[in-house]
């Protein structure tokens, strides 16, 4: 089973974040650096975004209302969705635009060493931001999950996007700043101050990448994604087993949350059972999903034969909407 998530990957990275940024924005206006600009962009778009993800967290937790009877809990994927555009508007496009008017208008970076200095630190400070978050991140995967698939298999597969997206926002962050460092490097020693500008271009391409990445894995989610082939087969089987059961004609499924899922069932149970035995049976097959997969919320059971679901199918055929 995985575990519950936790906040502190996200405190370690706005904390490191909050670091960095003001140390960027001094550097890169200092330098005239266009790839430190960016980056400073990049630090300060992190820092909100952490903010983002905890209000998200805090407000997926509010207890279900009249209007909302299955809970708050796709307020965190709503949120994280707007984590995803603020990468891909704010620090990929700025960046990228920064970096095609210094390569249209190149200048020449002053006082170099300053920025390497800055980089130098980032560097120090992204790592130890993003060794948290993979330490974070991987005290989350259940056994199966690390037995099963690679650590970017884990990631598309995962239904909390708080656990990846610090992890993928450190990644692009330190790979964004050793894109830096060789741009200033290649602007100097090779006397192309226009390698500034590309470096910064490459930054908000990575930036790009993981918005668009981080924002397909939240539309999923919002959309009504369901449960893993492995955990739906689990709960058929759960459902089969029980005596009287002769079918399951439909076993539906959907994240509301990380750890709120429901459950819809429609089962074939044997015409001889009473009422009362078809009522404990469902009260037993509902205890024991829950048991086998805690991140269950609830489960809905309709009673229905196979041949009433088929022809409730075919009515609803295209040809008999005409």
């Amino acid at each position: 089973m995985a575990h519950a998530s936790s906040p502190i990957a996200i405190y370690a990275a706005v904390a490191g974040n909050l670091l960095v940024a003001a140390t960027k924005f001094a550097a890169a206006f200092y330098t005239g650096s266009s790839a430190m600009l960016s980056e400073a962009i990049h630090s300060v778009v992190d820092t909100g975004n952490g903010g983002f993800l905890l209000l998200g967290r805090h407000l997926s937790t509010r207890p279900a209302t009249r209007d909302h009877p299955f809970g708050h809990g796709l307020q965190l994927y709503f949120w994280t969705f707007v984590v995803a555009v603020m990468i891909f508007g704010v620090g990929g496009g700025v960046s990228i635009i920064e970096g095609i008017e210094k390569i249209r208008t190149p200048h020449p970076v002053e006082n170099s060493f300053v920025n390497y200095i800055v980089l130098a630190l980032s560097i120090v400070f992204e790592g130890a931001s993003w060794v948290v978050a993979l330490r974070e991140y991987t005290a989350t995967r259940s056994k199966s999950d690390q037995r099963r698939n690679s650590l970017l298999g884990s990631v598309v597969e995962s239904k909390d996007p708080t656990n990846f997206s610090v992890l993928l926002e450190d990644s692009a962050a330190l790979l964004g700043l050793v894109v830096a460092l060789g741009g200033l490097l290649g602007a100097e020693f090779l006397q192309a101050p226009r390698l500034d500008g590309v470096a910064s271009v490459a930054i908000g391409l990575i930036l790009c990448g993981t918005a668009c990445f981080l924002g397909y894995q939240c539309q999923s989610l919002l959309t009504g994604e369901a449960v893993a082939p492995e955990v739906r087969d689990g709960i058929e089987r759960i459902a089969l087993a029980e005596p009287g059961v002769m079918s399951a004609n439909d076993v539906l499924t959907m994240h509301f949350g990380p750890n709120d899922v429901l459950v819809a069932l429609s089962l074939d149970f044997a015409d001889h059972l009473s009422a009362g035995h078809v009522e404990g049976a469902v009260s037993q097959i509902e205890r024991r999903i829950k048991a086998a997969h805690p991140e269950v919320s609830r489960v809905f059971v309709e009673m229905q034969t196979l041949d009433a679901h088929r022809k409730a199918g075919a009515l609803e055929t295209p040809e008999h909407q005409q």
